[in-house]
């Protein structure tokens, strides 16, 4: 770990930020345009590897090459760190926590994370790692942040007892398998597909305020994943069924039933039905009864009434 007044480059350092799996995270100060920046140093077995160092340095130029208002600036690249816009407010998670976010608010950050997804996958950039850890709220909407860090080869899936060692050391996030698509459990390389997968899951936690798939251990939630359904959203009052359509379908198992494309997302979070959905046979019949039971206690009141109006 790095502490303040250290220097990387031409970055200062002035405080931790975080730390998680892909690294720590500084708070620093560009020397050279006296601009404070957030500089995140990788981890050994990434910057002390040539290959994998190369491929990180093609991503990062390729991430670079971004600009969007909801993608977070990468600034510069150095060995064995990298250098991005300092973002001020709090994390999606952290938000989710607190409560479900109102179905307004939620729409509205869920169409600026799929208009971030979308410009990255037109660019030829697959996020891989989407997750509200990952996600940032401001002032001014959201901020989607480390693009391209956990690409990687494909290769097969690692044992469960390596998985459990991973996902219990100290510093990691442990709810990332949560928002993995059931291909990267099978050891495939993950797509733009993929990232809508996990949009899925990460829009079903922002409206009910509860996990997409959970299990009590990990086998269990890689079983959940591989062939359960989450919960209707729909046990959150007034979630409309275009929206839980929408979310079923980021989340279905075979990549090919998806969306397949990020900007099909955009358009239809972008222009929702206007006209009430058909209501269903047993609705109408409930409906009919409810307005024929109305009626009867209207008639009833008014003969009591009326009755009364008569007696001396």
């Amino acid at each position: 770990p790095h502490s303040a007044g250290d220097k990387l480059g031409p970055y200062e350092i002035l405080s931790p930020i975080g730390a998680g799996g892909m690294g720590e995270v500084y708070k620093a100060r560009d020397t050279r345009l006296d601009r404070t920046v957030a500089v995140k140093v990788l981890p050994a077995h990434i910057a002390e590897r040539p290959e994998a160092r190369g491929r990180f340095e093609r991503e990062a130029r390729a991430v670079a090459s971004l600009n969007h208002p909801h993608i977070c600036t990468l600034h510069d690249i150095g060995p064995g760190y990298m250098v991005m816009e300092l973002i001020e407010g709090e994390t999606l998670a952290a938000r989710i926590q607190k409560a479900p976010l109102p179905l307004d608010q939620a729409l509205t950050l869920a169409t600026q994370i799929a208009d971030a997804l979308d410009r990255a996958h037109r660019a030829g950039v697959t996020h891989r790692d989407i997750k509200p850890q990952n996600i940032m709220l401001t002032r001014d909407g959201v901020k989607v942040l480390d693009f391209g860090l956990a690409k990687s080869t494909a290769k097969p899936a690692p044992d469960e007892a390596t998985l459990t060692a991973v996902l219990t050391a100290e510093g990691t996030v442990l709810g990332t398998p949560q928002y993995m698509a059931p291909e990267q459990f099978e050891g495939k390389e993950a797509d733009a597909r993929s990232d809508i997968w996990a949009f899925g899951a990460v829009l079903y936690e922002m409206v009910t305020g509860q996990k997409a798939f959970t299990g009590k251990s990990y086998s269990s939630l890689v079983g959940a994943i591989l062939s359960a359904d989450p919960a209707p959203m729909a046990v959150k009052p007034f979630t409309p069924a275009w929206l839980e359509r929408l979310v079923r379908r980021c989340l279905n198992k075979d990549p090919e039933d998806r969306w397949q494309s990020m900007r099909d997302v955009v358009i239809e979070l972008r222009n929702p039905p206007q006209q009430p959905e058909n209501i269903t046979a047993p609705a109408r019949s409930l409906l009919g009864w409810i307005v024929a039971g109305c009626l009867a206690a209207a008639l009833a009141g008014a003969g009591i009434l009326l009755y009364r109006g008569r007696q001396p």
